[in-house]
């Protein structure tokens, strides 16, 4: 049930009318015709801009399109009050038996608030996606929690989502690794090392060569490195990912799929991808004028094999082949996305970290080219966490091996407040992250506020039972919800018949932050209604001696509880039955 939607089909229906009666002409496009909570709660339940929509092309008056729908809706029991604002804007107010009936509707579908939107397209959502040289560090958390989050929305919304990890294997990055996981193995036969530049020393890798040396023993101490870098690489690149793995499902996410960057060499897949841009006459040779600013790694200042990505809406053509021959970074990733569009996906995202926003029209241009145009790329950018404990910054640096890990967050703050707190900013935004505020027990934190309504509603609840109420779902959608009449029980179900369509925009939008958002102020009116009770006794949730009431009451904040649970599920949280 979507009662937005709802209202919105009573507003088409009664337009269609109007055409029929002769009060508008006929092929007028509805499309962008919306029913929203108006901008000001008193001016009512619901606003259409119905007529100011359908002026223009009608060629009428909106005041006057706006007065004959006004008189069509009111035809509806459903509909109490139809008011015309301003220039043509058309306020609705609906009858108490609405939100009433609203109540019953999530208590009896267990699918409240779930969407048809995506209609099962297949979704592709590419995540994390780090280096395999560590653990994950407090940056890959927001992109993993995000990206995690949105593949959740995504799926509640009705698309056919695939969780996705690419695993950036191919470079040089991971002989650098395998280097550093030698000297760990050097160690570890009690050789005393010198660390260079550039390699990675943190701790986490002393296991790994450990174990190394248990799996080989001295075949490669003194051995060149040409005999082992190869075998290295691929165990440390493996032990890396197990690693990943482990911090991953730490924080509650698990892949559908983990695609090797390694996979892509040798085997033909790039040069498969470029041919394809060649077919479409997108690939040259040519000189790129030299970039202004800083310099990136893939410019040469001589004739190499480029992809004319200006075609397809990029700034610049890009470079896919370096002089040498050899493949520059953007080729593998072209190859990549080409493989997701033969996978046949309807739609991809990628979520980045904040230092790749110079990758997102190179790659739009890409799968646009690819595609056809047919299959959109949405890139999500995720800006800085800033950590902040004892009211001091902390600081990572990843290659000195004093970086704070996903596990450091998790480990000290738990899962449910990192992930939730990840998702009180807009991914684009920088978001601060204090270890001492998103604990704190208040109204300021919002993870707390949100779960202290759930189990509020729990407690409510076994109290109620332990007074012989039967508060089974049942029992409840059956009470007698005309009890709830009270203007502030009434603004709690209006919060409520919000939540299928703000799904709906978060969804189109890929905003998985407007679900913490939501549900924030769901917990605030239900935190409001409940105080409202310390000082007006026929607000309290428990009424001594009737249980009709009470029935009722409890069947409103069990309703509240369903949907604070369902968001909390989207976001990965799972909700709390009662504080500590």
């Amino acid at each position: 049930m979507n009662l937005f939607a709802d209202i919105r089909g009573l507003v088409i229906a009664s337009l269609d009318a109007m055409v029929a009666d002769g009060t508008l002409p006929e092929g007028l496009a509805t499309g962008a015709v919306s029913v929203e909570p108006p901008r000001d709660a008193t001016h009512g339940d619901m606003a259409t801009n119905a007529a100011m929509v359908l002026a223009k092309p009608a060629k009428m008056n909106p005041r006057q399109i706006a007065d004959a729908l006004a008189a069509k809706l009111l035809l509806d029991p459903r509909v109490s009050a139809a008011e015309v604002a301003g220039p043509g804007f058309l306020n609705l107010r609906l009858e108490a038996s609405v939100w009433q009936g609203l109540v019953n509707a999530i208590l009896t579908t267990p699918t409240y608030g779930q969407s048809d939107l995506g209609q099962n397209q297949k979704m592709m959502v590419e995540y994390v996606s780090a280096n395999p040289t560590g653990p994950l560090h407090v940056g890959h958390t927001r992109g993993a929690v995000f990206g995690d989050a949105l593949a959740s929305l995504l799926d509640y919304a009705g698309y056919d989502v695939t969780r996705e990890y690419y695993i950036n294997d191919g470079g040089a990055q991971v002989d650098v690794l395998a280097r550093s996981v030698y000297l760990r193995y050097q160690e570890a036969h009690d050789v005393t090392v010198e660390w260079p530049e550039g390699s990675y020393p943190g701790d986490y890798l002393i296991a790994v060569g450990e174990a190394l040396k248990e799996k080989v023993g001295d075949k490669y101490l003194n051995a060149p490195e040409d005999e082992w870098l190869a075998e290295i690489r691929e165990y440390a690149s493996e032990a890396m990912m197990d690693l990943i793995r482990s911090d991953l499902a730490q924080l509650g996410v698990v892949m559908d799929s983990f695609y090797s960057e390694k996979s892509l060499y040798g085997t033909g897949l790039i040069e498969k991808a470029i041919s394809e841009l060649d077919a479409k006459g997108l690939i040259y040779r040519g000189t790129l004028e030299p970039p202004k600013g800083k310099m990136p790694e893939d410019w040469e200042p001589r004739e190499q094999t480029l992809f004319k990505s200006t075609a397809h809406g990029d700034d610049v053509d890009r470079p896919v082949q370096k002089s040498d021959g050899a493949w520059t970074y953007f080729a593998p990733d072209i190859a990549y996305h080409y493989g997701k569009v033969q996978r046949g996906f309807d739609q991809l995202i990628d979520v980045f970290g904040a230092d790749h926003g110079g990758y997102v029209k190179r790659m739009k241009a890409a799968v646009s080219a690819l595609s056809d145009g047919k299959v959109p790329l949405d890139v999500k950018l995720t800006q800085l966490v800033k950590l902040y404990k004892d009211g001091e910054p902390f600081k990572m640096s990843k290659r000195a091996g004093t970086f704070v890990t996903l596990r450091d967050v998790v480990d000290a703050v738990g899962k449910d407040v990192t992930r939730f707190h990840m998702l009180t900013r807009k991914n684009d935004a920088p978001l601060d992250f204090d270890f001492d505020k998103v604990t704190e027990q208040s109204k300021d934190n919002p993870v707390f506020y949100v779960q202290y309504a759930h189990a509020r509603v729990k407690s409510v609840m076994r109290k109620a039972v332990d007074a012989g109420v039967d508060v089974s779902d049942a029992t409840l959608a059956g009470a007698d919800l005309g009890k709830l009449s009270h203007d502030a029980e009434i603004a709690v179900a209006k919060k409520l018949a919000e939540w299928p369509r703000l799904v709906e925009i978060a969804a189109k939008g890929h905003e998985p932050h407007r679900i913490a958002f939501y549900l924030y102020d769901l917990a605030s009116d239900l935190h409001g209604l409940w105080n409202r009770g310390n000082d007006d006794v026929s607000l309290r949730f428990l009424q001594d001696g009737d249980n009709d009431t009470t029935q009722a009451k409890i069947a409103l904040i069990r309703s509240v509880s369903v949907v604070i649970a369902a968001g909390l599920g989207i976001l990965g949280v799972t909700p709390a039955e009662e504080m500590r």
